[in-house]
């Protein structure tokens, strides 16, 4: 296969999970075989096409800032849309690649890829990480309403659709597609680098029990404070919080008028993934009782890292269908967070064992099942 994906920023060069996805599953594709190129950005070093692990980088627009605030920038999606579209128009003319695959967020390359696409019997797949449907009235405001129309658009364009969850895959069947034509392709890591992550070198530094992600609302730390509260002097127990956002300051103050305040440490954002991964190979637990996961590789991570996993069942998050029986999971109230809490620091253990359950999310596993989805795109077998 010659695969083409389309993304506006590119890993390594740039850092995200939608990005890194491509560039894992991409990688590993190319090292099997297959002809593999990226459109994207120019944000490396050196010719606007050049090779880079077996992958052929094509960027068709240049660097660009990503954000405008705080909120990704509406322009630069819609200028690396426009961009993007005579370079891949022509090599989808030309039979250059026998599939597209697009990353849905932003939106707008999604629909530049399919309109470059018109005219060829070449299939375009998407990949959705998130459907956000209520959620752009907390992130747009006022301007919901057209992030809303973008998605619901965007998700009743002709495409292949996958879902990087089920729980993902349920939403965008809200939006149009029909659920039984969305295929479900998980995200990866890789599990050997959780594994050998060097631990913090005091071993003083580990902690009890480990959050680490954003501080935004529907993270709901400040439930897991609470709960963590009603528990650490029972079991002498130290909490860190790892991660930045605009709930910080708000739940710091929370926390130091907790009786555990002397417990709980905030760590503020850690610039290198793998001090990230030691802090989780060298706690007991990890905890995010987060209510909005389109898959929550964080709980896949500390998985890897041997941790006990405590999550909240909430219909618009992937963690149970991620962590299964290889964690305890709580409706997201402190009550039942800090009873989970409570069986994880007296050392119960899940059903299953977490380093045994998280092999299937392994890059390797993924890739070779993205593999045989994009093979059944091309051999028209979708439905």
């Amino acid at each position: 296969m010659h695969i083409a994906f389309v993304s506006n920023v590119v890993y390594p060069f740039v850092k995200g999970g939608a990005e890194k996805r491509i560039y894992e599953i991409g990688r590993r594709l190319a090292r099997d075989g297959h002809a593999v190129t990226v459109y994207g950005r120019h944000y490396w070093d050196g010719p606007q096409v050049t090779e880079h692990e077996g992958m052929t980088l094509r960027a068709v627009a240049p660097g660009a800032d990503l954000y405008a605030g705080e909120r990704r920038s509406i322009t630069e999606a819609l200028d690396f849309a426009v961009r993007a579209a005579p370079s891949l128009r022509s090599a989808l003319s030309d039979r250059d690649h026998d599939l597209v695959v697009a990353s849905v967020f932003p939106y707008f390359p999604v629909l530049s890829a399919k309109v470059s696409a018109l005219g060829t019997d070449v299939p375009l797949v998407t990949t959705w990480h998130e459907v956000w449907r209520s959620h752009w009235e907390e992130y747009l405001g006022r301007l919901a309403p057209c992030g809303k129309l973008v998605e619901r658009v965007t998700a009743r364009t002709p495409q292949l659709p996958v879902a990087v969850s089920g729980v993902t895959a349920d939403r965008l069947a809200t939006l149009g597609p029909d659920r039984d034509r969305i295929r479900v392709v998980p995200n990866g890591l890789d599990t050997q680098q959780v594994r050998t992550a060097p631990l913090p070198d005091d071993p003083a530094e580990g902690y009890d029990l480990l959050y680490a992600g954003r501080l935004i609302e529907h993270k709901n730390v400040d439930l897991l404070l609470d709960a963590f509260d009603r528990v650490a002097d029972r079991h002498d127990a130290t909490l860190g919080v790892i991660g930045d956002g605009p709930e910080a300051d708000a739940l710091r103050r929370q926390a130091s008028g907790l009786d555990a305040a002397a417990d709980i440490e905030f760590l503020g954002f850690l610039d290198d993934y793998e001090d990230v991964l030691g802090h989780m190979r060298a706690a007991d637990g990890f905890v995010s009782p987060s209510t909005r996961e389109g898959f929550g590789i964080t709980f896949a991570e500390a998985m890897a890292a041997g941790c006990t996993v405590v999550g909240v069942e909430h219909p618009h998050s992937a963690a149970s269908e991620v962590v299964g029986d290889a964690g305890f999971l709580a409706d997201p109230s402190v009550a039942a967070v800090a009873d989970a809490l409570d069986r994880t620091l007296d050392g119960d253990r899940p059903a299953v064992d977490p380093t045994e359950r998280v092999e299937r999310y392994d890059w390797s596993s993924v890739a070779r099942r993205a593999e045989r989805t994009y093979e059944r795109a091309l051999n028209g077998a979708w439905s």
